[in-house]
This record gives structure tokens, sequence and C-alpha cells, in this order.
């Protein structure tokens, strides 16, 4: 069989609604990042300066944050409802962006937006499973999970090139009328009947929570986004002013980084099922060893451009295995797991690009790897803690095996 067949096998067994929902992360994952390969031309533009323009980043994480709340507030709407408003919001805040030449509003909207996002992925990945069935579900989910990762990949690239041809603006006018060209797709795919999903009492959800390995989870969430994702944000003036890349050539590296994080994610699953603890631990160690490489050899171009490429591939490579670790401590919560997730990894985007760009502004674009290497640095210690603290229960769990054992062999004889 020919890999276009079994492709297009694939494809008739996947519903045409799950790769629209798909496409919907796509946009919203290129959303988020399309602006750290545009920062110099977004900074010259807005007078704003590179950290100024970099809030951009910012505003986005800090409205991922609230993805608890978009969630849990959107239970009882019809998914259709929630999903098409969710793009409407999406294409408003990007042709409000477009249009304006007022940080303050620039902010504002993006904050929006990434509130829609949340909505949007949340609900996206469930009606993705119902509509795939129970045999297909978590395929569907992990279509549409890797919208979003494509577009580290294909999306954000694309953006730089297309704003450095086109002017900034460009790229925003595009991700809105593909918004709405999406919104009227699902509109179209899927029944309006179909009612929202089973809801669980949120104070019981809540109360499966209180757990300090998922919290030393959650702060892991927010370390490793702190160290990857604030210097990606600002990858365009670490590689174009400190490393000498020439601005065409910033999407090719955009290109690498994003094929790095896209194999990372993918391929730490199957080490991760097998030893969650341990790959996470190494995963935060080799972010940790690239980005202090990354301090002493950012002058130079391939290098550089290698060393981000490996942060993404361990540091995204770690993301999936934290947010399983979440999923298992909070036991019969995962939904609300798996947006506290995503909500912490998003302070720790928001966290990270903050403190960065303060640093900027002190002492330049060396700033940029050192404070990513000092959250990597400070990530290891719930790494460490919950391997310690696994190791421990492994170890006591032998122990009551083995008298358990004991004691059944004194009872038979």
């Amino acid at each position: 069989m020919s890999l276009y067949s079994f492709l297009s096998i694939k494809r008739k067994r996947m519903p045409f609604l799950v790769t629209v929902l798909a496409l919907g992360t796509f946009l919203m994952g290129t959303s988020e990042f399309v602006v750290v390969g545009l920062l110099p031309e977004i900074a010259r533009d807005l007078s704003a300066g590179i950290t100024g323009a970099g809030l951009l980043v910012t505003a986005f994480a800090v409205g991922m944050i609230g993805t608890p709340v978009v969630a849990l507030a959107s239970l009882k709407v019809p998914p259709r409802t929630t999903l098409v408003v969710a793009l409407a919001v999406f294409a408003t805040g990007h042709i409000t962006v477009a249009l304006s030449t007022d940080l303050p509003v620039i902010l504002v909207a993006r904050f929006l937006t990434a509130l829609a996002t949340g909505a949007f992925w949340s609900i996206g990945a469930a009606v993705a499973a119902r509509v795939a069935g129970p045999g297909a579900a978590a395929r569907a989910i992990g279509y549409v999970i890797s919208g979003g990762i494509l577009a580290t990949v294909i999306g954000v690239p694309i953006g730089s090139f297309a704003g450095q041809v086109a002017g900034w603006r460009g790229p925003f006018w595009a991700l809105a009328v593909l918004a709405v060209v999406t919104a009227a797709a699902i509109a179209r795919c899927l029944p309006g009947s179909m009612p929202a999903g089973p809801i669980t009492s949120v104070r019981k959800q809540i109360a499966l929570l209180v757990t300090t390995k998922l919290w030393l989870v959650l702060l892991a969430c927010v370390l490793i986004n702190a160290s990857v994702l604030s210097t990606y944000a600002f990858i365009a003036p670490l590689l174009t002013e400190r490393a000498g890349i020439p601005d065409q050539l910033l999407p090719v590296s955009l290109v690498i980084f994003g094929l790095g994080a896209l194999l990372g994610s993918f391929s730490s699953g199957r080490f991760g099922d097998r030893a969650p603890f341990a790959t996470a631990l190494t995963g935060g160690t080799a972010v940790l060893a690239a980005l202090g490489a990354l301090c002493l050899l950012s002058v130079f171009a391939i290098p550089a451009t290698v060393l981000l490429a490996l942060a993404g591939l361990f540091g995204m490579g770690t993301n999936p295995v934290l947010m399983a670790l979440a999923v298992r401590y909070a036991r019969h919560a995962p939904t609300l797991a798996t947006s506290l997730a995503t909500s912490f990894f998003n302070i720790g985007t928001a966290l990270g690009s903050w403190v960065t760009a303060r640093a900027i502004d002190g002492v330049g674009t060396i700033a940029i790897p050192v404070v990513g290497a000092v959250f990597a640095f400070l990530l290891l210690f719930p790494l460490t803690i919950l391997l310690v603290l696994d190791r421990r229960n492994a170890t006591g769990e032998k122990q009551r095996h083995d008298e358990a054992a004991v004691r059944a062999e004194a009872k038979a004889t």
C-alpha cells in the first residue's frame, strides 16, 4: 500500500469536523506566537521598542490563564454556539489589532482573543472525541492538538515571512479571514442539537485537586514554559541582533525551532509512559544545558539556532508528560486538570516573557538566554522532588507487597 493510500484511509476514518477543529487550533497556535517573528517590525511601527512589542505575547498568555474559568462557564452552552462565538471573537480581535495603532488597545484585543482561544481548545477537544466515537476519541483529540503544534512549524514561519513582505498587519488580516471561514464550516458541520457534555460538580472536582504532587506538577508547568517560551518569544532580536542572522532567514530559524518542538511533542510520550518522572527530569536538565550553552554561544548564528531547536525539542517534549501527570494526580477531575495545566503553562509564558522584557531593558539581549536558563535551573527542584516521592512510594508499595506475601505464605503453612 502506498503512503498516499494509507493517509487517505486515515483521513476517511476521521470525521471532517475533526479536521476543521484542527484547523481552528492551527490558527490559534499561529496567532499566539506569530508575533515572535515580527517583533522588530511591530516595535518600529508602534514606536514601542522590543520590550513593548513583546507584551503582545504576554497579553495573550495572560488571557489563556483564564482557560479553566472559560471552560467551566461554557459547560451548559451548546458546543456549536461556543465554538462559533469563540471564532467570531478571535476574528474580531485580529481585525482590531490589524487596524489599531494604539498599543493598549492592541493588548486588550490580544487578551480577549486568548480567552476565545481557551474556550475553543477546551470545547473543541471534547467535541472531537464525541464525534469520533469511543474507539477513536484519543486519536481525534491528538489530531486537534496537532493543529496547534504544527503552527510552530508552518504557521509562525509563514506568518513571519508574510509580515516581512506585506507588513506585520497582513498575517492578522489573514488569520481573521480564515477564522470566519472556519466558523462557517463548524456551523455547517456540527449539529446545533448536540448537547453540552455531562457536568460534574465543580466542588467535587476542586476537592480532588488538593494534592502536593499535583501542585508540584503545576509549578513545573510554569517553570518549563517560563524557560523555553520566554526565550522563544524574543527569538527575533536574539537571532537578528545578537547572532547576526539576516531578517530574511529568520523564518528558516523558526521552522527549525518548530521541527524540534514537534519532534519532542510526538516522541516524548513513549518514554513518558514508561518513566514519566525520569523523562521530565531528563528533559528539564537538557533544557538547562541548551539554554546555558546559548548564554555563551548566542553570538554565533548556527550554534544559536541549533541550541534553540534543542531547547524546543526537550522543552515541548516535557509538556505532554507534565500534562499526563496532572491528569493522573487529579484522578476523577481530568478536564479541570488539563485546563489547569494549560493555564499554568501560560502563566509560565506570561511570567517568563515579562521578566525577560524587563531584563532586556537592563542588560540587553544577553538577558534572553540568561533568564531562560535561570528558570530552567529552578525547574529542576520540583521535578527532582517528584522523582524522589515516586521512588519512595514505589519502595513503600514493594515493602507492603513483600509483607503481604510473607503473611500469605505463613498462613498457608
